[in-house]
């Protein structure tokens, strides 16, 4: 019992840090006198370095020891979060914020492992459970403690205290772990393919650095050369992937299941939906603080309808998955797409809305969350040959993370050119933001509306899930 209370504080530790910072970044951006691209790789660099280290963080521990490789990225994850706290200026913020991702690509993996080799089949469904329940909790606490935190100015610290709490957090886990968790590892050793995650890595940089950093670049013609240099890297991966399957060692990303309707269709379903979910928060949060005036708690108790109706569905959606499936994904996808139209409407108005006008489609769009997003792996796994299944959930998890940073730096720069064209017009900053979050609200609308019909293609319900375990176990199990 002591090992999961132990894995399920790193989870929520891990979890409430992905939320938090988004209420917190027009305070980062005052306190530090941080650019729109900062904000921006603050957030992504934290997302895009955790999901390029999650399936080889996985193999890591499977091959030196889940607690060890644990209570090592825990470690790190600590230091790297007193780094963030101390960081004196934004380059520094985004270093450390990348730091903070890899060491959570070491540690988020070996919970799954740690609790399927902990618990007898009925404990772990149990175990899976509180797993699901502090998912909901921390994507309830998250942006309330941002608020919270921010507000309070605890020791004048401001935004850094956001960082700061994760340090005792994280020396009561490693106490306890280093006493109670129990130390497991995988039979067969294979070998780690970090070459292949080198390259997709930099593919992913490629795409990203520009587009985040090309405003402030002015679009230079070398910007658009590194943006093409993400093709190659890619070919390069694929091509040392297939050379690894023809020699029978573990690749990354098998190139063959592409081919496979089910896995491609939810590769490119999951990086629409969660990039559109990835940039929402954040400009959310600028438009309620620079635009409408609200302060960061303010901000985060607006948020809470989206996650008290994420939570609502969410249990619901992972029951409903295995008899109805697609419609379930497809279904949440749309309403999504319906709360942010509904939201559109309340931002062009014009005035400063009220909190019960922008509450109402927020707590919409939580309810659409809460149906897609826990069951989105399971049911693409459905269409996954058995054999394949784990592989393939790791791939789905790290592209849906790898989404969440594109959609911040794809729908980060509409934003900001928008809210630079209004401020050139002279607009006002309740006009300028209001502007710039409208335009963005029709492209993750787009999203909704494409990945829904992409969702379409997946399987009927996850009844034909292989691999001998739950849907639950077999799509956390590779996170």
């Amino acid at each position: 019992m002591v090992a999961l209370v132990v894995v399920l504080i790193a989870s929520f530790m891990e979890l409430l840090d992905a939320t938090i910072v988004t209420v917190a970044a027009p305070a980062i951006a005052e306190g530090l006198g941080a650019g729109e691209a900062t904000l921006q790789w603050t957030v992504a660099g934290y997302t895009l370095a955790l999901g390029a280290g999650l399936i080889t963080g996985g193999r890591i521990g499977d091959q030196f020891g889940r607690r060890r490789i644990f209570l090592i990225g825990l470690a790190a994850f600590a230091i790297a979060s007193a780094a963030c706290a101390l960081a004196p200026n934004p380059a520094v913020l985004v270093a450390t914020r990348v730091a903070q991702g890899l060491a959570g690509g070491l540690m988020v993996p070996q919970v799954f492992g740690i609790i399927r080799s902990s618990f007898a089949p009925v404990a772990r469904a149990k175990a899976f459970g509180a797993y699901g329940a502090v998912l909901g909790l921390a994507s309830v606490a998250g942006p309330l403690a941002g608020g919270l935190l921010v507000e309070a100015d605890v020791f004048g610290l401001g935004w850094r205290t956001i960082f700061w709490v994760n340090v005792p957090v994280a020396a009561v886990g490693l106490a306890l772990g280093t006493r109670f968790l129990p130390e497991s590892a995988a039979t067969a050793r294979t070998r780690l393919d970090l070459p292949g995650a080198a390259l997709a890595a930099a593919g992913a940089v490629c795409v990203l650095l520009p587009l985040v950093q090309g405003h402030e670049w002015g679009w230079p013609w070398w910007g658009y050369v590194i943006l093409f240099l993400s093709v190659p890297f890619m070919a390069l991966f694929l091509r040392r992937e297939r050379r690894l399957v023809a020699r029978g060692d573990q690749p990354v990303l098998d190139p063959g299941l592409l081919r496979v309707r089910a896995f491609s269709s939810g590769l490119a379903a999951s990086t629409l939906f969660f990039g559109a979910i990835g940039s929402f928060f954040l400009l959310l949060s600028l438009y309620l603080q620079f635009g409408t005036g609200r302060s960061a708690l303010e901000t985060g108790l607006l948020i809470l309808p989206y996650a008290v109706g994420s939570t609502l569905t969410s249990g619901i959606g992972v029951q409903l998955a295995a008899r109805v499936g697609r419609l379930l994904l497809v279904t949440g996808s749309l309403v999504l797409a319906v709360s942010q139209f509904l939201l559109l409407l309340v931002v062009r108005d014009g005035g400063a809305p009220s909190y019960w006008a922008l509450a109402l489609p927020l707590f919409v769009g939580g309810l659409g969350l809460g149906l897609t997003s826990p069951s989105l792996v399971n049911v693409v796994l459905a269409g996954v040959p058995a054999r394949d299944a784990g592989a393939a959930g790791g791939v789905l998890t790290t592209v849906g993370q790898i989404g969440n940073a594109v959609g911040v730096a794809v729908l980060g720069v509409l934003f900001f050119a928008e809210l630079d064209t209004s401020t050139s017009a002279g607009a006002t900053p309740l006009t300028a933001y209001g502007d710039a979050f409208a335009s963005v609200l029709p492209w993750q609308i787009a999203f909704y509306v494409v990945a829904a019909g992409l969702m379409m293609l997946l399987p009927k319900h996850t009844d034909a899930l292989g691999g001998g375990g739950t849907s639950t176990d077999v799509a956390v199990s590779e996170k």
